[in-house]
């Protein structure tokens, strides 16, 4: 996607636009605490319905139809546009959740919330990759590496605030109240998105290439250009190598010390604070930091973190390795996406992100299948240590990635959608 310079400045890189960017990160805000709130809501309506088979199935109904659509995603946002797309998935959910508020409202089964879930997450796989797409198109150099650290402070602060929200939601009203939030929170990402995406356009067709053959894109960008393929395999392997100790090795190891269910809480969240305070320095400050160290030595400190939190002696010991942890996370996450960004082809920024966002939930549902196996054998501290060892993988991989240049070529393709380019 280019963007092209405000006038009288042609050969210069443009002006962040820091208006947009705000809309950008001031609609996430919005959308992703009615969505965590919602999420909340309908596990624990889930439950309430039919137990741990029906939290299961409502699950997957809503990961994997996003997890596959994640992959035509991003042929879809680089053929149409991210305008296109964005308002076409964010009208349809919030009008699927303003219809969902209206069904649940009367109706107290299950089948409404799978089929829910199941459009949602297609709305969402879609959506993803497009919105992958805008802030390269607003900020530029080290100004991007700011706004995604912006960005992922808003992702940060989500579920923090959306899951309470979620729950008192589900105790003052029913699940229909958390719905219509939802589709209030989407109509305010929805206005947000009439303003950010003003002015762009539609990109041209390319001849005799087809949606299915462009679903590959992002992988064929992978196989011919080597900083994205090392960018991509330090993101998957941190994501990789954290979702298991995060998601299931941390309950049973609190509970095999005997340490009470509040420890799990308690390091959490001093995950959290660490990983917020984090992301906010970088939102002023990340220009000021060197590349190597928001990449390489954070994803060093990353590695030995998640590797030395399985062998603290005590509640109080893990909690501050967490909220370490967190800490040069809040630096890292950003600084790979960063990086990613600006080493992809701009006319193939959709199909790049796809495969990124693909890093992340892809491998989730993998980490916890692989690790949970190996951990019957080797049992869960050892299991977790070998999580530890696996993150060594990405600050290596970053640094192959940073011998590589910092552009692809372009791919072959006509001009891409171009924003307005003065700042709003």
């Amino acid at each position: 996607m280019n963007s092209s310079p405000p006038p009288g400045t042609e050969g210069s890189p443009p002006p962040v636009q820091w208006g947009r960017v705000g809309s950008l990160v001031g609609g996430q805000a919005a959308v992703q605490l009615g969505s965590f709130a919602l999420l909340i809501a309908m596990n624990w309506t889930a439950v309430q319905l039919g137990g741990t088979a029906a939290v299961t199935v409502l699950m997957l109904a809503a990961t994997v139809p996003r997890a596959l659509m994640l992959v035509f995603g991003g042929a879809v946002a680089d053929t149409l546009g991210p305008r296109f797309v964005l308002l076409r998935t964010t009208t349809a959910r919030v009008l699927l959740l303003a219809g969902g508020a209206l069904v649940t409202a009367t109706t107290h089964q299950l089948w409404p919330l799978v089929a829910i879930a199941l459009v949602e997450g297609v709305l969402l796989g879609l959506a993803g990759p497009a919105s992958g797409v805008l802030l390269p198109m607003f900020a530029r150099g080290d100004d991007l590496a700011r706004a995604n650290s912006l960005y992922a402070m808003v992702l940060r602060v989500a579920p923090i605030l959306g899951a309470p929200a979620g729950a008192w939601l589900i105790t003052v009203g029913d699940l229909w109240l958390a719905m219509a939030v939802g589709a209030v929170t989407g109509a305010v990402w929805l206005g947000c998105l009439l303003h950010l995406t003003h002015g762009f356009t539609r990109p041209e067709a390319e001849p005799g290439t087809s949606l299915v053959r462009r679903s590959g894109d992002g992988f064929r960008l992978l196989a011919r250009h080597p900083r994205l393929r090392w960018m991509f395999v330090a993101s998957l392997c941190l994501d990789m190598a954290f979702s298991w100790p995060a998601e299931v090795a941390l309950p049973l190891l609190v509970s095999e010390r005997g340490w009470g269910v509040g420890a799990v809480g308690l390091v959490l969240a001093a995950f959290s604070a660490g990983a917020l305070g984090s992301s906010a320095l970088g939102a002023v400050l990340a220009h000021r930091i060197p590349v190597f160290v928001r990449l390489v030595v954070t994803g060093a400190g990353l590695a030995a973190g998640i590797l030395v939190m399985a062998l603290m002696p005590s509640t109080a010991s893990l909690t501050a390795v967490a909220a370490a942890v967190g800490l040069l996370s809040g630096l890292n996450g950003p600084a790979i996406v960063t990086l990613y960004q600006q080493a992809a082809p701009e006319n193939r920024m959709g199909a790049a992100m796809s495969t990124l966002a693909l890093a992340g939930i892809g491998t989730a549902p993998i980490s916890l299948a692989v690790f949970s196996s190996l951990s019957l054998l080797l049992g869960v501290q050892t299991t977790w240590l070998v999580c530890g060892a696996i993150a060594f993988v990405s600050p290596v991989a970053a640094v192959l990635a940073l011998r590589h240049p910092a552009r692809a070529a372009e791919e072959p393709a006509p001009a891409a959608e171009t924003p307005v380019p003065a700042a709003v």
